[in-house]
């Protein structure tokens, strides 16, 4: 089954950032729910925030899921990465996504890790940053599958981080681990970026994708740059995707028009996913 998500982002530190509804988390629940979104994507300043009776209660009354709860807040707000050459930041690092693990799994959320992989260099050499990454995965997915839920790894842009920037290196990276807890975000306008192609990139995350970042080449809502939202939902129907396709995109040119114009494309996005399989030849798409 594939649903359709909204961000909405509630960490001031993080304004200006890819995320369509800002602040007003009642408000946003009402839009999100009266455009058809299946649920929300919170990116929250901690596990407090998503712990309040208020979040809970507004997903109830509109019929909403807490899609996942993102963990960049520990970079953004306390400047924490679980690579850092100081042990003490990287335990940190690692208790802060621990809390949010919890408080996401409460409402049968996973949480994500993009920002808070850090990057090598300076005091940190490559080997050695990769080292810290793979375990931190170890020990919080986990944790997370004992809260029942699993955790999403998102490989970011070149200019974001140095670790991981393509799905196939995400890949290597999850099969090297012994939990098999950890799926991978996939985002559009990463992948955008760093991927020769986006379909072939999917393809290269069969049984790995457990969440998909819709956002266009430009970090608009899908609609307003070169991204094909028919063309990504057969692709996700052929690698039998299940899971939330969220919207991470910039609030351009206001956030009710960019949530208007995600949740277009979402439709156009699930009438492909719904058509029928194409033949023997698998890929069909140019």
């Amino acid at each position: 089954m594939i649903k359709s998500a909204v961000t909405i982002s509630l960490v001031p530190e993080a304004r200006g950032g890819p995320f369509v509804f800002w602040d007003d988390l009642e408000s946003a629940c009402r839009k999100a729910a009266e455009l058809g979104f299946d649920g929300i994507e919170v990116f929250a300043p901690d596990a407090e925030t998503l712990q309040r009776r208020e979040l809970r209660q507004l997903l109830d009354e509109h019929d909403l899921e807490l899609a996942a709860a993102g963990t960049g807040a520990g970079w953004v707000k306390h400047k924490l990465t679980l690579t850092s050459p100081d042990p003490s930041i990287r335990q940190a690092a690692r208790s802060f996504v621990r809390s949010v693990i919890d408080a996401a799994g409460a409402l049968r959320a996973p949480a994500i890790i993009g920002s808070m992989q850090g990057r090598w260099g300076g005091e940190v050499a490559r080997d050695d940053a990769f080292h810290y990454l793979a375990e931190a995965l170890e020990d919080l997915g986990e944790h997370a599958r004992r809260q029942d839920v699993r955790l999403l790894f998102e490989p970011l842009n070149r200019y974001e981080t140095n670790l991981v920037n393509t799905i196939g290196s995400a890949v290597e990276l999850l099969q090297s681990l012994s939990t098999k807890n950890v799926k991978l975000l996939a985002d559009l306008f990463h992948m955008n970026i760093e991927e020769r192609s986006i379909r072939d990139a999917l393809y290269a995350g069969t049984g790995h994708i457990g969440h998909v970042h819709f956002a266009d080449s430009n970090r608009r809502a899908v609609g307003w740059g070169h991204i094909n939202a028919r063309g990504v939902g057969h692709d996700l129907k052929e690698i039998n995707f299940e899971g939330f396709v969220s919207a991470e995109a910039l609030p351009f040119p206001d956030p009710d028009q960019a949530a208007q114009r995600t949740a277009s494309s979402f439709r156009q996005l699930l009438e492909a996913y719904q058509e029928p399989r194409p033949g023997a030849g698998g890929r069909t798409r140019a």
